[in-house]
């Protein structure tokens, strides 16, 4: 409906807020339409009906997605997860040097990172202002020498290779221009000195410049899984802490310690003192560098007579029964070997052993000459360098092999005339006590689960049993009687030698003491052997400087405390009694039935060699026949007559009659010498 004012009609009245009478009025139009109800019903049904179709639809939807995402969530394939995942390394890369270890995991080395700093001279305005900020805050650094390079014309100098964190973050605030920092590794060493002569160390660039670092370089670095050494940290520990209270007790300028596996011939410690730091291996004196059990060359003393002894129960021309004249010394030319405290008596083979007769051990070894020395010392491996993965073992000395007379075969039967390394000495113990097997010394760990190290039969295992039942009874009452531990069977060997001066002779009053042990004597498991060097008597020594003074105890001591680290406990009662009672042989014992023994009746066997006769001043049967074994040539035979006296010196004989031998090369061993006068209540000078 339209309503429509007329022209001339009285307006309606004016509503407040309306315009003014006389303006223009606005006309406006209103249309009003009326909708149909049955369209606008039909039209709400429409919407509802939408309505409930989208909320059905969204409802499904939700339903699906949590039963897709909830219920059982549908998850791509593990490789298309992996491809979606970030790449992210939080790991440093592997250092360039893979880490040392011992044989059960501790770290002995390890490569930590670290910075070195290097400047471009063109860009440090001041050079000298340069040099003593930077000396401010490194210690060591040379201020002349830094600032010769920073005012030299490279574009690159080295200013320090080796910075620490503290270090490096106290260069960073000088903020100097022209100072720079370059990534690098540290070599560390977490335990400093212990292992030092094994471990060595590296030099600029961490490259080995010594010890196992050195032999392994290569190996080292491009395999990074850690170097397992057959080292025991805590075995190494111990040895160590002995070996330097024998040292500081005896006031020795030197010593060495050695722990070898018995069975694999594993090095399980290897000390020598003095030693160093590994980590300041640049400030090492050459003394302290110095591997005196791998490197040194010493004159074994006594301790060889395990060699002799050895060699002759192999060789099935001597028995451990037979008797020798040690009634006298022995004189070659104007020389006489002697015994430390002469017995005058007819001594077994364990007598010599138990009480370390040198009359007895040359005696032997003149039956058996220099061709059977020769060969068993070869086969020990005492012409060569020991075999080691440790750089630069020298060369044994020895009497040259074509020329091993007479005087020779007598010296080196009880450790004189010969030099060998430490770790040799030990090597060649190990098939003496384990049953006749020589293994191959190792500082690399043996993998349990790997084939074994197969060792090379040297000996018979009724040589070995024997040696192992005299080497106890040394311990139990002979000359190492101070190397006894309370519930472990030990045996073992003294060893004294005089030292070979500048000069090429010996130096008075001056010898190196030594002790070779083995435990537990019933199952030989582990070698044990201390030398102490040029050690000065003490009141617990009674005036000598003697193996079984100086270093015995320290074998003692080292056993007692390794022995439960490497499973072996110690016995008591009856069983104890029971073992030690099955180890041991008579001092004097009885010929078996049906055998011959040597004695005063039959002092020599039918095999002799012809140097035995002329110790006797008879003779040699056959001097004339070609037979290796005997000195065929007459010529030769005549030189080591004019070496004998025609008549031996009674045991009557002024000891002052005689003098120092000349030495060879090396130098005769000290027993060829004029013994120094003992205290009458001393049975033994070994003891």
């Amino acid at each position: 409906m339209t309503l429509t004012l007329k022209p001339g009609s009285e307006p309606p009245a004016r509503r407040p807020g309306a315009p003014a009478r006389g303006a223009v009025p606005r006309m406006e139009h209103v249309r009003a339409t009326a909708a149909a109800p049955a369209v606008l019903e039909k039209a709400r049904v429409r919407l509802l009906m939408g309505a409930l179709g989208f909320s059905a639809l969204f409802a499904v939807l939700t339903l699906r997605l949590v039963y897709a995402t909830v219920i059982n969530p549908i998850l791509p394939p593990p490789a298309v997860l992996q491809a979606l995942q970030p790449m992210l390394n939080i790991m440093p890369p592997p250092p360039d040097r893979a880490n040392i270890v011992d044989r059960n995991g501790t770290i002995l080395a390890v490569s930590l990172p670290g910075a070195e700093l290097y400047a471009d001279p063109r860009q440090v305005t001041d050079p000298l202002q340069a040099a003593e900020q930077l000396a401010a805050v490194l210690p060591g650094l040379d201020l002349a020498e830094t600032d010769r390079r920073l005012a030299s014309n490279k574009d690159f100098v080295y200013l320090d290779r080796q910075l620490t964190p503290p270090e490096e973050l106290a260069v960073n605030k000088l903020g100097i221009p022209g100072v720079y920092f370059e990534n690098s590794e540290t070599r560390h060493y977490p335990d400093g000195d212990l292992a030092a002569h094994i471990l060595g160390g590296v030099g600029v660039g961490n490259v080995g410049i010594a010890g196992v670092e050195e032999y392994f370089n290569k190996r080292l670095t491009t395999n990074p899984a850690p170097l397992r050494l057959s080292i025991d940290a805590g075995i190494q520990s111990i040895v160590h802490d002995e070996l330097a209270a024998a040292l500081k007790e005896f006031q020795a300028p030197g010593a060495c310690a050695i722990v070898m596996s018995a069975k694999t011939g594993e090095v399980l410690a290897m000390s020598s003192l003095p030693d160093y730091n590994v980590n300041d291996l640049g400030t090492a004196s050459g003394n302290s560098q110095f591997n005196r059990c791998v490197n040194g060359l010493y004159e074994p003393g006594s301790v060889f007579k395990l060699q002799i002894m050895s060699m002759a129960l192999d060789s099935g021309i001597i028995h451990y029964w037979d008797y020798f004249d040690t009634t006298h010394p022995l004189r070659v030319g104007r020389f006489y070997i002697r015994d430390f405290e002469p017995a005058h008596v007819w001594m077994a083979v364990p007598q010599i052993l138990n009480v370390s007769s040198n009359i007895g051990a040359s005696r032997i070894a003149s039956i058996l000459g220099p061709k059977i020395e020769q060969a068993w010392y070869s086969k020990m491996g005492f012409f060569k360098p020991a075999n080691i993965e440790l750089p630069g073992p020298p060369m044994p000395e020895y009497h040259p092999l074509n020329d091993w007379g007479l005087a020779t075969t007598l010296t080196v039967s009880f450790g004189g005339g010969i030099a060998v390394s430490p770790l040799q000495l030990v090597t060649a113990v190990v098939p003496v006590v384990n049953g006749g097997l020589l293994y191959k010394p190792t500082l690399l760990a043996v993998d349990p689960n790997e084939p074994q190290p197969v060792g090379v039969r040297v000996m018979k295992p009724s040589t070995s049993d024997t040696m192992r039942k005299m080497m106890t009874d040394v311990v139990a009452g002979g000359t190492g009687v101070y190397a006894a531990v309370p519930g472990y069977i030990v045996g073992g060997k003294t060893g004294t030698a005089q030292v070979v001066g500048p000069n090429g002779r010996y130096l008075l009053h001056t010898n190196n003491g030594s002790f070779m042990a083995a435990f537990p004597m019933q199952d030989p498991q582990y070698v044990v052997y201390v030398v102490m060097l040029q050690p000065k008597p003490d009141a617990t020594t009674h005036g000598f400087t003697t193996g079984g003074y100086v270093a015995a105890p320290t074998v003692s001591r080292i056993i007692a405390r390794i022995g439960p680290m490497l499973g072996i406990m110690p016995l008591s009662g009856a069983e104890l009694a029971a073992q030690t009672a099955a180890l041991t042989v008579p001092l004097q014992p009885t010929t078996p039935p049906g055998q011959v023994g040597l004695g005063p009746d039959h002092p020599l066997p039918p095999q002799a060699n012809a140097y035995a006769y002329l110790l006797m001043g008879k003779k040699p049967p056959g001097m004339d026949d070609t037979k290796p074994d005997r000195l065929s040539d007459r010529r030769a035979a005549q030189k080591a007559a004019t070496l004998l006296s025609a008549s031996h010196t009674s045991h009557t004989a002024k000891r002052g009659a005689s003098r120092i031998m000349a030495p060879v090369f090396p130098a005769i061993s000290s027993h060829i010498m004029t013994e120094r006068a003992l205290p009458a209540d001393n049975e033994f000078a070994e003891r």
